[in-house]
């Protein structure tokens, strides 16, 4: 997600980036191979110096900041609290590349949180950073549709690319003295972090509920329902129209039943049936509704739980 901003702003012959601040290299892969983030192997093809700490509060992240000589520091998706004496640090302070409207959705997954509500817009804020949570005042903001099909991973990425110019807009409106405007106190709502539990498939919701629910989600940590004691997960949906023909079959599914045609997958739910398009059993990598449907070989007393 911060790869875009750090590429627009090395592009940009009015700035120099002294340092990037990242998360420790990860461990991925059977043989837990050490990986550094995206945006910390795109400082190192640039040859830019990389902090790589999981905090700032403490030594030896917190040290290594408070050393740089920045007149401003810009934050994209770092998931990390900074304390008082590093923000007060840069002449100009902190600045946050935020995908959301704020103060709607502060926290960590707000485009998640958006299309699980069925929001029908969202977008990107840069906000001076603050020690309340997201609640700093914005210097500027821009809104986008969120698709009747649209994903997070999706709109993720559009957000990722589209906002990087609010970050420049922004640097060049704090160097112009223009001030950011408080954020209103009503329609704050939170996003905080979601987890495999949040989840799991409400098999008693409508099929509107189910496909915000499986968008939002996917494609991490990804909705999920039990089959056959293992864990399912539904990647990608899409919701009939109510003048859908369908077979018999489909029309009465009842909720949490399977129903394979030759060509589609459907899951019966509280109102309408909804496609799966894309599913992923337990071990096994994600494949098409229908395909998987025509391997496993389901009946009518095929059910997810």
């Amino acid at each position: 997600m911060a790869v875009p901003t750090l590429t627009a702003l090395v592009d940009d012959p009015r700035h120099e980036v002294v340092a990037v601040l990242t998360r420790p290299d990860a461990a991925v892969g059977r043989h837990r191979t050490p990986r550094p983030s995206p945006v910390g192997k795109a400082a190192d093809d640039l040859g830019i110096p990389v902090i790589k700490a999981s905090s700032v509060k403490r030594a030896p992240g917190h040290d290594a900041v408070a050393s740089l000589d920045i007149d401003a520091a810009v934050v994209v998706a770092y998931g990390g609290l900074v304390p008082a004496d590093l923000l007060a640090g840069p002449r100009h302070g902190w600045i946050n590349l935020h995908f959301s409207l704020l103060p709607r959705w502060r926290g960590a997954a707000p485009v998640q949180r958006a299309i699980m509500a069925g929001d029908v817009e969202t977008g990107a804020c840069v906000f001076q950073l603050v020690e309340d949570l997201d609640a700093g005042p914005v210097y500027r903001c821009l809104t986008v549709p969120i698709g009747e099909t649209t994903t997070a991973g999706e709109l993720l990425d559009e957000l990722a690319d589209s906002a990087t110019l609010l970050v420049l807009q922004t640097l060049d409106d704090i160097e112009a003295g223009v001030p950011p405007i408080p954020q209103p106190t009503e329609g704050v709502t939170t996003a905080p972090q979601i987890h495999p539990d949040d989840v799991r498939i409400d098999l008693t919701a409508s099929g509107e509920q189910i496909d915000h629910l499986v968008r939002g989600a996917s494609p991490a940590p990804g909705a999920w329902a039990e089959l056959e004691g293992k864990r399912f997960k539904v990647l990608r949906t899409r919701c009939l129209g109510p003048d859908a023909t369908v077979p018999d079959t489909v029309a009465q599914a009842q909720p949490g039943q399977l129903v394979a045609t030759r060509k589609q997958l459907f899951l019966g739910t509280a109102s309408r049936p909804l496609e799966l398009l894309q599913v992923q059993p337990f071990g096994k990598k994600v494949m098409d509704g229908a395909a998987w449907a025509r391997g496993a070989g389901i009946d009518a007393g095929t059910r997810l739980r």
